[in-house]
């Protein structure tokens, strides 16, 4: 039966690559994501690693809470002198390495949008990391290198200007240096360095560093001397040794990008969900098909046993196809996804192919259990034909008991994942859990609709062909009743098209309801004037960008916003704190839910304003009093003065005041500005004025008007739907191959029909036709089906985020597009059977049994 089995396999060999396309695409796709990802992982792992070299031991600042603009706690420059007299230290250096901007002498950015650029001291020569293959170090106030990479993508020479922004104006330095830091690429991130007196000013770091590196004699162990050095510092510096610190480092990487690698595994999954439609399907249609063939064998005296081995067998080395081919296109889907990244203003590190045994294991993993579950049904309709009825061909339609079966199922399956899904979306554990729970649910519910996707395939057909049946009268309704022919056939093969249009049209409508809301908070919440923040759109801004702003003619004043994250004392939970300059009503509208303007405008340092969200989760009421802890590892008791509206969190969780922000969380950058005007200003030639000032001293800035924030807004919200849609394309494509795997299938079985069609007169080219539109009418049931989950679901999750200001909003006629969208693929999809059903020979076709 083995031999049978690779025989079969053998003499369907095109049908078998096409059974094997929807597995290998899936298994690309998730060896990709972790190859993709292991590489990124690997490449900052060499990177820290590079950059420690000659270190032993690393001293840095306790970070209790880690914010989200990056940016770490500093040390008191004082530490170095108690470093150096610590037995053991051969030398020791204090550095800076912060976040900033870099600009050619046009003003133009240097590196990508979202890459971090970072403004980085020298060390001295037993201590530096970096290494020069170009130039010279930086000796004074004016000179600066640059890493090469960021250097040659910009078009800077030694020489030439390097404009360097950090937490004030930026300024000119002269190139002077080309940098390079071990082999792995940065990605797009970027590394300029100047001296460190240099460093400090532009930072606004005097007498701090962001850590102090240390060499051991020779003879001291890096352990021996971290211990000593940790008797000299207070417990509020971290001391680690280089090992210690890059694996940190490491770690913290890979914990800040997990979400990346979640992401496109799930991507990835769905991808194989659909294969696994298309497996199913496939194998359903060749094994009955084949019945005349398991006919002959088990009259010869093959057992039950032998037929499903043996179809098994078939499946397991289309897995086996599936797992090496899938493997080795991970590579091809690793090289995709950076580039995908890249352009879209995300390019990460990256070193040598990483390819663990953990994907090679998965990979196999899922290429066997898909195409063995996915088989198995099948497989075991196989064996239930007496051998005299498989000889004549004969194919038992599906029981009453079984029909009954699979509705109980379809709605047991239907009742859980509701209940999953509210259970999500209701809260209770972690984020983590609830997506587990929305995730398992929303699948259940897909698998319930697949499996009474049958009952609607009649209704569904005839109201997809209709229309074509009007233009095209007989050869639309011979389409529209060949896909009712067979509903389970169609109902699967639409099963995998449904599944990604499901999440298109999902991810279509929420994306729609979120930029309705922002729009709607936006037009609520501002109340008018200009709109200072960093082009990045979440990067702070230099304060001195809102004193400047002040200054200009038709600015009547200018309202601030400083953001920082704390530690709520006691549940630990992370929360989003504020420090508004009290004039902010004028350019903000706030939502007072208790107290008032006046209360922001007289807040005392010891005083806080909190959301409404906030006071219900911690049971706070005006008047009670709670703690924060900041990266600082400061303790701010603040007592509840008031309470406002909270809308999609734009003011986060707490309002303090500045002075709270600069001292307790060490927050001077502004995230965003409000600029309001003098009565009767032109607004244009404000922003005009603001725009020309900003890219001259502030060029991260970037000035926006009410219409251009919201665009903006919009924009972020497109460029990660338009990557999320790129992302389903793999799923999309499988499902079309399913569609035309099907068709071509379907045409063998139905030759002779054909052949008897072409003999009563109908045409070639009608033939294509009513294939073409089969294909459109199992692409719009898919569809159509797709359409209705995808919208509940999007309406589902849009409940419980109400209360925050979100706006559920149905794009009516991206919705539409996608329908014809799916008619369109149904066309393309059809075109290989097509053609193959209209070069039929009519005398063999006739003949064929």
């Amino acid at each position: 039966m083995t031999r049978l089995s690779i025989k079969s396999i053998w003499a369907r060999k095109v049908r078998a690559f096409a059974t094997s396309l929807a597995v290998i695409l899936g298994v690309a796709f998730i060896a990709g994501s972790y190859v993709l990802t292991d590489t990124i992982f690997a490449a900052f792992d060499e990177i820290f690693s590079e950059s420690l070299q000659g270190t032993s031991v690393v001293i840095t600042a306790q970070n209790p809470v880690k914010q989200e603009s990056g940016e770490v706690p500093t040390i008191p420059a004082s530490y170095l002198a108690k470093v150096n007299g610590v037995k053991g230290v051969k030398e020791a250096a204090g550095a800076i390495f912060t976040p900033g901007g870099f600009f050619n002498e046009e003003n133009k950015a240097i590196g990508t949008k979202f890459a971090p650029k970072f403004i980085s001291s020298t060390l001295p020569k037993g201590l530096e990391s970096l290494t020069y293959v170009d130039g010279r170090r930086p000796r004074g106030p004016g000179e600066a290198s640059l890493d090469k990479a960021a250097a040659e993508s910009a078009g800077l020479g030694i020489g030439d200007t390097l404009k360097i922004i950090g937490a004030g104006k930026v300024e000119p330095f002269k190139l002077v240096g080309l940098t390079q830091l071990g082999h792995a690429s940065f990605g797009g991130a970027s590394i300029a360095q100047v001296t460190l007196p240099v460093a400090q000013q532009l930072t606004h770091k005097r007498g701090q560093f962001d850590q102090i590196s240390v060499a051991a004699d020779e003879g001291v162990s890096e352990q021996t001397l971290k211990r000593r050095i940790e008797k000299v510092l207070p417990l509020s510096a971290r001391v680690e040794t280089a090992t210690e610190k890059a694996n940190r480092s490491s770690e913290e990487i890979k914990e800040n990008l997990g979400f990346l690698q979640t992401i496109l595994l799930v991507f990835g999954y769905v991808a194989v969900l659909v294969g696994a439609f298309i497996i199913f399907n496939t194998f359903s249609i060749t094994v009955a098909q084949r019945i005349s063939e398991f006919g002959v064998l088990r009259t010869l005296g093959a057992s039950r046993r032998q037929i499903l081995g043996s179809v098994l067998l078939e499946a397991g080395v289309i897995g086996l196809i599936g797992a090496i081919v899938g493997l080795a296109g991970g590579y091809v889907v690793a090289v995709g996804l950076r580039a995908l990244f890249a352009a879209i203003g995300a390019d990460l590190p990256t070193t040598s192919p990483v390819l663990e045994a953990r994907t090679v294991v998965v990979a196999f993993l899922v290429a066997f259990i898909v195409t063995a579950l996915s088989a198995l049904i099948p497989a075991v309709r196989s064996t239930r034909v007496p051998p005299i009825a498989a000889l004549h061909a004969f194919r038992p339609a599906p029981s009453r008991r079984r029909r009954i079966v699979l509705r109980v199922l379809a709605g047991l399956l239907a009742v859980v994942g509701i209940a999953f899904v509210v259970a999500g979306l209701a809260g209770g554990g972690g984020i983590g859990t609830r997506a587990a729970r929305i995730g398992g649910g929303g699948l259940a519910v897909v698998v319930a609709v697949s499996l009474f996707s049958p009952v609607l395939v009649r209704p569904l057909a005839d109201l997809a062909g209709r229309p074509l049946e009007w233009v095209r009268r007989l050869t639309g309704r011979l389409a529209r009743e060949n896909a009712k022919r067979n509903p389970g056939r169609t109902a699967t093969t639409a099963a995998a098209l449904m599944i990604a249009l499901a999440l298109v049209t999902f991810i279509t409508v929420f994306a729609s309801g979120l930029k309705a809301s922002v729009a709607k908070v936006i037009d609520e919440n501002f109340a008018g004037g200009l709109v200072i923040e960093n082009s990045d759109g979440f990067s702070p801004i230099p304060a001195g960008a809102a004193l400047a702003a002040a200054k200009v003619p038709g600015v009547k004043s200018v309202a601030s916003i400083r953001t920082a994250e704390a530690k709520l004392v006691g549940p630990g939970s992370t929360v989003k704190v504020n420090g508004p300059t009290p004039n902010i009503e004028e350019g903000v509208d706030i939502e007072w839910v208790k107290g008032g303007p006046e209360k922001l405008r007289h807040l005392r340092d010891d005083e806080a304003i909190v959301s409404d969200d906030f006071a219900n989760e911690h049971n706070l009421e005006v008047g009670d009093s709670f703690e924060l802890l900041s990266q600082s590892e400061v303790h701010s008791k603040l007592r509840v003065a008031g309470e406002f509206e909270s809308k999609l969190g734009v003011f986060g969780d707490v309002l303090v005041t500045q002075a709270v922000m600069a001292d307790a969380f060490r927050q001077t950058k502004d995230t965003t500005d409000f600029v309001i005007l003098e009565p009767g200003a032109n607004a244009e030639k404000v922003q005009a004025v603001l725009t020309l000032g900003a890219e001259r001293s502030f060029p991260t800035a970037e000035v926006l008007n009410q219409g251009e924030l919201r665009e903006e807004r919009e924009k972020q919200i497109d460029s990660v739907v338009s990557l999320f849609y790129v992302l389903l394309g793999l799923a999309v494509f499988i499902s079309l191959v399913g569609v035309t795997n099907t068709l071509g299938l379907s045409i063998y079985e139905r030759t002779r029909e054909l052949g008897m069609l072409r003999a009563i007169g109908m045409s070639r080219r009608q033939v294509r036709t009513m294939i073409r539109y089969e294909a459109v009418i199992t692409a719009l049931i898919g569809a159509i089906l797709g359409l209705v989950i995808g919208v509940v679901f999007a309406a589902l999750i849009a409940q419980p985020l109400k209360q925050e200001g979100f706006t559920l909003s149905y794009p009516v006629g991206t919705l539409i597009g996608i329908l014809v969208l799916a008619g369109l693929l149904g066309v393309l999809a059809a075109i290989i059977p097509a053609r193959r059903a209209s070069r039929l020979d009519v005398l063999e076709s006739l003949q064929y049994e």
